[in-house]
Formats: structure tokens, C-alpha cells, sequence
């Protein structure tokens, strides 16, 4: 179990990682963007985010705040998922829209983020992004030549079909985005949705 100034301490070691903070609005919205690695939850998060101000909670970056040479092992992703969580809660409670970038694959763990949405009583809007395998492929063989500055993931293809069978269908109403399409309808849809 970890203690609460450990989490604290953490949280404030996260903060210091994120850009500049958009104005907070009446009505904040958390966008839960899910998906495998590669299929351009981070380049859906960034277009989005140029149309909804918001802050981005991306996974991958802030794990290296916390952990310089990260292991990925299920203690370090519970402590990096504490701290998320609680950073989350602070920006909806001050009125900042969310959008957290995070694969998000399993139910149980999507959960406690309807739970947050549900006791803030903010909107809540879950975006599943897809690509087809041989553009993930294509993707992740340039992730490690460095081809996108922005990516912060070390994912590579094993991980992804390791995670892949690991998957599990959102029980929530959820928009549907194919990256190797143009994305601009889903991200109309989104913020029409954030802003209803």
C-alpha cells in the first residue's frame, strides 16, 4: 500500500513535467483515450487538444518523470496510476478539461476513471483509437529510429501483440477512431460532445 505523502510527492514530480495549463471552463470534460500501442493515441490527444483546450496526462511521458529508466513492472505502474489518478481529480476540480493518453485496455482499470467522472460529476467521453496491424507495425519500427519527437513510448511490436490479446471490449458508450483515416469527424464529434 502506498502512503499518501509518497503519492503526494509524486504528483507534484508530474505537474512539473506538463506544459502550460489552458484556462479553466464551468463545465471540464475528462477525454479517456484508450488503444494499443502504435495505433496514434498521442497524435489523437495533441489534434484534439489544438480544438478543446485541455491539459494531456500521457502515461508514457510522465512515467519517465517518475521513473528516469523505467522497468514497467506492476508495482511501478501502480504507483504511476496513483499519481495520474490523483492529478486528474485536482485539474477536473479546478475546472481544467482532461485528456488522458493511456492504452486503458482492461475494464477494471477504466473503472476507477468512471468512478472519478462519476463523483466529480464531470462528462465523461471515451475515445478508442484504432489502426490497422500493418500501419502499427510501420509505426512502431519507426518509434525506435526516433521519426516523431512527441512519442514518448519505448511500446514496440512484441508489446503490442503481448497486449494485444489482453484487450478488452469498453462497456461504455465510446466514439471509434481509425488513425489511418482522417480523424477530423471524430474530433468534430468530441468536442460537440464536450461542449453539449
Amino acid at each position: 500500500m502506498q502512503d499518501v505523502e509518497e503519492v503526494i510527492r509524486d504528483v507534484q514530480r508530474l505537474k512539473q513535467g506538463l506544459k502550460e495549463l489552458p484556462e479553466p471552463v464551468a463545465n471540464p470534460v475528462f477525454v479517456v483515450v484508450s488503444g494499443l500501442p502504435g495505433t496514434g493515441k498521442s497524435y489523437f490527444s495533441r489534434e484534439l487538444q489544438e480544438r478543446l483546450p485541455s491539459v494531456i496526462v500521457e502515461s508514457d511521458s510522465l512515467r519517465k518523470r517518475l521513473f528516469p529508466t523505467p522497468t514497467y513492472s506492476p508495482q511501478e505502474s501502480h504507483r504511476l496510476f496513483n499519481a495520474c489518478h490523483r492529478l486528474i481529480e485536482e485539474f477536473l476540480s479546478s475546472g481544467i478539461r482532461v485528456i488522458l493518453d493511456a492504452t486503458n485496455l482492461v475494464e477494471q482499470h477504466r473503472e476507477r476513471l468512471y468512478h472519478i467522472s462519476q463523483r466529480l460529476r464531470v462528462k465523461l467521453i471515451i475515445v478508442q483509437v484504432e489502426a490497422p496491424r500493418e500501419l502499427v507495425l510501420q509505426r512502431l519500427q519507426g518509434r525506435s529510429s526516433g521519426v516523431d519527437s512527441e512519442d514518448s513510448s519505448e511500446a514496440g511490436w512484441s508489446i503490442y501483440q503481448r497486449m494485444r490479446t489482453r484487450a478488452e471490449r469498453i462497456q461504455r458508450n465510446y466514439f471509434a477512431v481509425d488513425t489511418s483515416r482522417d480523424i477530423t469527424s471524430v474530433i468534430d464529434k468530441v468536442v460537440r460532445e464536450a461542449k453539449r
